[in-house]
């Protein structure tokens, strides 16, 4: 066998995995539920535009929003924790853990009471819009303290003190809010897909494919960076542009996660590990869109358990996640203090 031939093969296996497992749970994301659908009907609903329409409308206006929300922020959570885990030359750093999501929770917070006192409803423009400054308030106070702090791990520690901070800050908000402010609030706070539409899809899916795609042109300068700044700056690298470029694009893409679905925890650190190491490599090129289709798989299994496993209570998409991805950051760190 050619050399190279080897990797190739592994990348190909994995993304034929998760392209299956992507459709595995499409199918199952429709079919269960309240009102179980047989895939037959599925079909002919999708396909044929035939069917039962008290069905179709549950497919097409509940189930579909809803599950291609959880694709998309998925993804784009997944690509934000890579992004920082870049910035930090560190595999443990994440938005929800660095406090980002939480900077972004409380303005959005902030927004939400002080919007619907005058109007009815927020738009999503503007609700990613206040994530984005939430983000990005969080992040420059982890900057300041990075040129203080060297030591990663009580950067981290300082990161979830931003987050404790933060909300705190909300739930003194939620407490003096007008009741019906604290029902939208107290839902969208512990992290849910639930009440997604196609309008909602459209916004987030058009901010994160722009992101997305920046990202994916990044992968030369970021795969330079990961060497070193000193080997990045030889092959002509911006290095303060770059590393600018990284936390805007991180901001944005957990930003638009907190804007619709709210702080979701631990998904921007497992699932890019599962992904280096499904993979055998840390080649951007590479990781970046097995990252998203990874992040998109797990948020949509994640958020089948929510809606399905206590039915017909719902559980928040943060339990789930943290269910699953903390024991994965927990062996992260056990591997890595094997190896030093």
């Amino acid at each position: 066998m050619r050399e190279g031939a080897r990797p190739n093969a592994r990348f190909a296996c994995v993304f034929a995995a998760l392209i299956a497992a992507l459709g595995a749970i499409t199918v199952l994301n429709i079919n269960i539920g309240s009102v179980p659908i047989p895939v037959g009907e599925i079909a002919r609903i999708l396909f044929a535009r035939g069917g039962d329409p008290t069905q179709a409308n549950i497919i097409w206006q509940i189930r579909m929003p809803r599950m291609a929300m959880g694709a998309v922020l998925g993804g784009a959570l997944s690509l934000s924790g890579f992004l920082l885990q870049t910035f930090f030359a560190n595999p443990i750093a994440g938005p929800f853990e660095l406090g980002i999501s939480s900077g972004a929770k409380m303005v959005v917070a902030l927004t939400m009471i002080c919007a619907l006192e005058r109007f009815r409803t927020v738009s999503s423009w503007t609700m990613v819009a206040a994530a984005f400054l939430g983000s990005l308030i969080a992040v420059g106070f982890i900057l300041a303290l990075a040129r203080k702090i060297r030591h990663m791990a009580v950067l981290l520690v300082a990161g979830i003190m931003i987050g404790y901070i933060c909300s705190a800050i909300t739930d003194f908000l939620v407490t003096f809010a007008e009741d019906s402010d604290i029902v939208n609030l107290h839902g969208w706070s512990m992290g849910s897909f639930s009440g997604a539409s196609w309008d909602g899809v459209a916004v987030a899916a058009a901010i994160v494919l722009a992101a997305s795609v920046a990202v994916f042109l990044m992968s030369k300068p970021i795969s330079a960076y990961q060497l070193g700044e000193s080997y990045a700056r030889s092959l002509g690298v911006n290095i303060r542009a770059f590393r600018v470029a990284l936390i805007v694009l991180s901001s944005v893409l957990s930003a638009c996660v907190t804007a619709f679905a709210g702080p979701i925890s631990f998904v921007g650190i497992a699932v890019p590990h599962l992904v280096r190491r499904g993979l055998n490599t840390s080649k951007p090129v590479v990781v970046i869109p097995a990252a998203f289709l990874g992040g998109a798989v797990f948020c949509m299994g994640c958020d089948l358990i929510a809606r399905t496993a206590f039915a017909p209570t719902e559980l928040s998409i943060s339990t789930v996640t943290s269910v699953f991805g903390a024991p994965v950051v927990i062996g992260m760190m056990l591997r890595r203090r094997r190896e030093m």
